[in-house]
């Protein structure tokens, strides 16, 4: 697969249009004409310096970094108690630092900078004019329309990860800035991706792959800024006259803050329709949704869109992934993906991270039984580093420690392993695919009563995780409906980001956070004292299981087979890392976990533990380590500051220097530090 070398083009493009650097885009100049004409005299050079965009976007502004550590939904925490990285997740804003993402605020504006002078520099060519005449789309109106696609981007992600921003201040010298309203920001994306769209190429056309920004990309974000737009969020109250004629009602009142939506919603959710139904059609291109695994050791087409950026291609599904190579630094699944106690280099494998864990609450009721998304998405063991299987713990930490693990990015499932270094092992990230655009289409029809074309999307997840169509759901409307698409939310984009974005702006964030840690407390309180608890649908969690190494034939295990201890769950095991040129690292021949009792209870002083110790299985704790961390990462780090303000505070701060440099009309709300 042809990737976009970032390294490489990062130094031809930092030779011009240099007016944009990380830090000072408030104070910024137009750079020389000459150097504008020869950067971008073919389409080819002109891309150089769209390149360094995307690159700066991967290594600095989004990328892979833990989400910017606040994926923390329901379903989904930081695994490392009272740690820095996850304060705003944990919902607890006057913990952070005023430049806790200070890189990203900085790189985001840099990045929409340039893309905005790159397309009036290409506004400016015979060649792009005389086609919107023609109204044609060509290489010049693609360039054009992925630039300011990606300026577009960028002031989403600045919109929704820190509310109201300044706007409009890219390459022009800067007296005098304040924030502006998320609200007219979005329109205003909003409408700039549909001026620019038609004269873009759809996915796959022109040579465009989804590794860079296509017409089906900026359709989708089309709906999915509209949703933003319409949805519940958190808005604020100190700053007087910031929203304008934008009426809003408020679900929950804060003192200087409130949980609302705007009243004329309607409108911008029925738009998000219109465009993210034709992601799914006329606007596809070489986009499709895979219901088939031709693989002959494997049958589950869920786990097949993972493994093609295992296997360095790109899936059919995605809309767009941000292209990374070996040995440039890469976060998956360093940061989200199956943990390993490895060490930094030559391990088998390397060190994994994992920052972002399940819910033991979600793992043990959120999927049905034969659902094929469950082993896929979320995994109990990782690796010793040593080529060995292990558990993961539920107690406070990283790598094996900190709880059940993302399974959808893994070392292991590689189809060359990456063993030199950790953080290196080029996987893409995934950043948009197919179901996330059929889930919003969801989410937007379920809300504006369009129960049949939600249902029918819900549909289609259900029968590609079954395999089968005996799953379907029928006769919901109303809440009951937009429920079912918050559950199907979760069950196929685990790990991805999104769950807490979908249940923000459905105006269920509050409840579900206060929920969560009610279930949370009452699993650990029947823990402690019944040495177990059993979850409604009958599966049983246990302070202790019993595990057992074992050797199997292909050591890289996959679909569940519940007659098999070490094959249950599914999709785990380790790779063969004897084959690899970290083999000096690999201990022992026994290399895959058995497991019993993770569903069910196994009284320790019972004849069943008695049987399986003498056939060489070890009592292992499991949620035992919750019951020891109760009152540290099983409280703090569970959304506790729903506990001190039910308006969910969830933004990042704006950094210090743009708030000195604003004559004090900039300011951070939400509890936010401004010094």
């Amino acid at each position: 697969m042809k990737k976009i070398l970032y390294s490489i083009i990062a130094l031809v493009a930092c030779l011009f249009l240099t007016q944009c650097k990380s830090g000072d885009y408030l104070g910024v100049s137009s750079p020389a004409q000459t150097d504008d004409a020869f950067v971008t005299s073919t389409p080819a050079e002109t891309f150089k310096t769209l390149a360094f965009c995307y690159g700066t976007y991967r290594s600095v502004a989004g990328g892979g970094n833990y989400n910017w550590n606040d994926p923390c939904s329901d379903a989904e925490y930081y695994p490392e108690y009272n740690s820095g990285n996850g304060r705003i997740g944990f919902l607890q804003p006057t913990a952070a630092t005023v430049d806790t993402k200070k890189g990203q605020f900085n790189n985001l504006y840099s990045i929409l900078a340039r893309c905005a002078r790159i397309a009036n520099i290409i506004a400016q060519k015979e060649e792009y004019q005389s086609a919107i005449e023609a109204k044609k789309v060509n290489y010049w109106t693609q360039l054009h329309g992925e630039a300011m696609t990606l300026w577009a981007y960028s002031y989403y992600e600045l919109v929704r990860h820190y509310g109201d921003v300044p706007y409009g201040i890219e390459n022009s010298v800067v007296e005098d800035y304040t924030l502006t309203s998320r609200f007219d920001i979005l329109d205003n994306i909003i409408a700039v991706l549909k001026e620019v769209e038609p004269y873009m190429y759809d996915l796959g056309e022109g040579g465009i792959t989804a590794e860079r920004m296509s017409r089906t990309f900026a359709n989708h974000l089309i709906g999915e800024a509209a949703l933003l737009a319409g949805g519940y969020q958190t808005i604020r109250k100190d700053v007087s006259g910031l929203y304008g004629d934008v009426q809003l009602t408020e679900k929950i009142t804060g003192d200087k803050t409130a949980y609302a939506r705007r009243n004329d919603w309607q409108p911008y959710y029925r738009e998000a329709q219109t465009y993210l139904r034709k992601v799914l059609n006329e606007r596809k291109g070489s986009l499709s949704f895979i219901t088939v695994d031709e693989r002959d050791y494997a049958n589950n087409p869920f786990q097949r869109g993972f493994q093609y950026m295992h296997d360095k291609e790109l899936s059919p599904e995605s809309i767009y992934e941000v292209g990374n190579i070996a040995p440039n630094q890469t976060e998956r699944p360093y940061s989200q993906g199956r943990p390993s106690n490895g060490g930094n280099t030559n391990a088998a494998p390397c060190k994994v991270f994992s920052g972002i864990r399940v819910m033991p609450t979600f793992y043990y009721t959120g999927y049905e039984d034969g659902d094929k998304r469950w082993d896929a998405s979320a995994v109990v063991t990782g690796s010793d580093g040593a080529g060995n299987e292990a558990m993961v713990t539920l107690v406070s930490g990283s790598r094996l420690n900190g709880g059940i693990a993302i399974n959808k990015w893994d070392i292991s499932k590689m189809k060359v392993p990456y063993v030199t270094k950790c953080r290196n092992s080029g996987l893409n990230y995934v950043m948009r695919r197919m179901s996330n655009t059929m889930l919003l289409l969801a989410e937007a029809s379920a809300q504006l009563g369009d129960d049949a074309e939600a249902l029918s999307i819900l549909n289609q997840l259900r029968a590609r995780a079954f395999g089968d169509d005996n799953h379907k759901l029928s006769g919901l409307k109303g809440d009951a409906l937009i429920e079912a698409v918050n559950a199907e939310v979760k069950r196929e984009l685990l790990g991805e980001g999104d769950i807490r974005w979908n249940e923000i702006r459905n105006g269920t964030f509050s409840a579900k956070s206060k929920q969560v840690r009610a279930d949370i407390k009452a699993l650990i309180a029947g823990l402690e004292a019944d040495g177990y608890y059993e979850f409604p649908n009958g599966r049983v969690m246990s302070q202790y299981i019993w595990t057992k190494l074992v050797k199997l034939d292909q050591p890289l295990t996959y679909d569940r087979d519940e007659s098999n201890p070490a094959l249950t769950p599914g999709w785990r095991g380790v790779y063969d890392y004897s084959t690899t040129s970290s083999a000096g690292a690999v201990k022992g021949t026994d290399h895959n976990l058995a497991i019993k009792g993770l569903f069910e209870y196994i009284d320790p002083n019972g004849a069943e533990a008695k049987a399986l110790e003498a056939d060489g299985y070890v009592k292992t704790q499991w949620g035992a380590g919750m019951v020891k961390d109760k009152n540290q990462l099983w409280d703090y780090n569970i959304l506790s500051g729903i506990e001190a303000s039910e308006v969910p505070l969830y933004f990042h701060p704006i950094p210090l220097e743009t708030i000195q440099q604003s004559k004090g009309n900039v300011t951070n709300g939400y509890g936010l530090p401004n010094a």
